[in-house]
């Protein structure tokens, strides 16, 4: 199938944490070099936009801001579109980004990696909401990510409880949603069998985008860990860095 576009992860995929994965610049030029547009897809939900731009900005990775895609912002226009006030349990940097929609009495539960947040207290005042009837809007569901130190929880977790606690079902705004990928497919203006999502997450990432239709590869950094290859169907390219997805197509 040709190719048209190609859509990258962030972290795990380009950096970690405060540094460049060995020949992340590199290998971004010799994807630019291809001609094919790309967007770069992040759940990140600990940094704000302008935060995740400056970040990219003193790696030196040269991203257009209208070339980023990310979970926060695809959960704030759900809840525009859907005149919700959220309780908002994610982390304070998010806050800016979620001011527009304060002020009224909290009709819908907004969740993303909220890190020391995540108290009982957080939690039981989330979970009261629920279920009153509240929908929960979840940013993402990823299971945990990977730090200098080690991998570390993420939200998912907590979605998952909060989901069996009130006996509802999560609104997923960043991937591995359908409706996520939707959005940066129109964007591109390519149709999925055409565009190609590269990412560690072998659940957000790799099986969000199959499930969307698209071609994916699973990068051997950030995240994964040997095995993840076989934890979902599907086809898909297993790469060892973003160096050699990079050679591939370039």
């Amino acid at each position: 199938m040709p190719l048209h576009a190609i859509c990258l992860d962030l972290a795990g995929v380009l950096y970690q944490g405060p540094r460049l994965l060995p020949g992340a610049l590199e290998a971004l030029d010799t994807l630019r070099a291809t001609g094919l547009p790309l967007r770069f897809v992040t759940n990140t939900s600990q940094r704000n936009r302008s935060q995740i731009l400056n970040d990219l900005a003193s790696l030196n990775l040269a991203v257009d801001e209208a070339e980023l895609f990310t979970a926060p912002q695809a959960a704030h226009d759900y809840l525009t579109r859907h005149n919700l006030t959220p309780y908002c349990l994610f982390h304070p940097n998010l806050k800016e980004e979620f001011a527009d929609l304060q002020g009224k009495q909290a009709d819908a539960v907004l969740l993303g990696d909220a890190g020391k947040k995540f108290s009982y207290d957080h939690l039981d005042q989330a979970f009261r909401l629920l279920h009153d009837g509240a929908p929960l809007i979840a940013i993402g569901e990823n299971r945990y990510y990977q730090l200098d130190d080690g991998l570390h929880l993420d939200a998912g977790p907590f979605v998952r409880a909060l989901e069996y606690a009130a006996n509802c079902r999560a609104i997923i705004t960043g991937k591995p949603s359908p409706a996520f990928f939707e959005q940066v497919l129109a964007d591109l203006g390519t149709r999925p069998e055409n565009t190609l999502m590269v990412g560690d997450d072998v659940h957000g990432d790799v099986e969000g985008a199959l499930n969307s239709g698209m071609q994916a590869c699973l990068v051997q950094t950030g995240k994964y860990r040997p095995g993840d290859e076989k934890s979902i169907a599907g086809e898909f390219r297993l790469e060892t860095d973003i160096s050699a997805v990079a050679q591939l197509l370039g």
